[in-house]
């Protein structure tokens, strides 16, 4: 496994002191559309090779293929799992986890259990992402989405706090496949809530360097998107 630091951008709450590394080794280069096709996965490898991005981000499917292009690169493979609605039991994200990092997968980004959260089911919830981190094994790194525009800020506050109860390394905003994205106040409670140490991922609806630069400052250590090549041109790219 290529070794993934959560602190690429050290990140504190007292003093707001933060250690600027270059934009493109914050990026996950993403392609998870259901229509993405192997010559469009190869296209994703290709630019995250040329502009040294942290990941490329692809459905299960394309994990063996994109660990076999990576290979020798600076570039991680991450994958996703029960995507993107979560609702999967925790006995199949565990399969898909331990299939996933069988395949080559470096990160895996798992959706949090939405239904069981907005039921207050919090002890099933812990125990889904706990399912997770234990078959990663510390094999891969395990970043919990929880999908934000769902969720009420009492909700967002308490996903975060049994991520990192659980043990994983990263919480993230979106699956970039609801009803929004990415917001900077939702990155800014993430942070504040899961404190300096942990990796903040903010995903969804960011198109350009502007937007991605504000989500940095607001404490993200990881930025999830299909418009990597847009941010790096200093251009607006659409997708997710």
């Amino acid at each position: 496994m290529k070794k993934a630091d959560n602190n690429l951008v050290a990140f504190h709450n007292k003093t707001k002191e933060r250690v600027i590394v270059e934009l493109n080794r914050m990026i996950d280069h993403t392609i998870l559309k259901a229509n993405a096709s192997e010559e469009d996965v190869l296209k994703i490898i290709e630019e995250a090779k040329k502009y040294e991005f942290f990941s490329v981000c692809v459905n299960p499917y394309w994990v063996a293929l994109a660990h076999e292009k990576l290979a020798g690169t600076k570039v991680s493979t991450c994958t996703v799992i029960g995507f993107p609605l979560g609702a999967n039991t925790s006995e199949v994200k565990a399969y898909e986890t331990k299939d996933a990092i069988a395949n080559g997968a470096d990160e895996v980004d798992m959706v949090l259990n939405v239904g069981a959260m907005k039921s207050k089911q919090y002890k099933k919830v812990l125990k889904d992402i706990q399912a997770v981190v234990q078959a990663a094994d510390g094999k891969a790194l395990v970043k919990v989405i929880i999908e934000t525009a769902l969720l009420t800020d009492e909700e967002k506050i308490k996903a975060c706090e049994m991520a990192k109860e659980a043990g994983a390394d990263f919480v993230k905003t979106s699956t970039g496949f609801s009803t929004g994205g990415a917001t900077v106040e939702d990155v800014k409670l993430m942070r504040s809530t899961v404190g300096p140490d942990m990796g903040v991922k903010a995903s969804g609806g960011i198109h350009n360097k502007e937007e991605a630069q504000a989500m940095v400052d607001a404490g993200a250590t990881r930025i999830g998107t299909s418009a990597g090549v847009a941010i790096m041109d200093g251009e607006t790219g659409t997708g997710y």
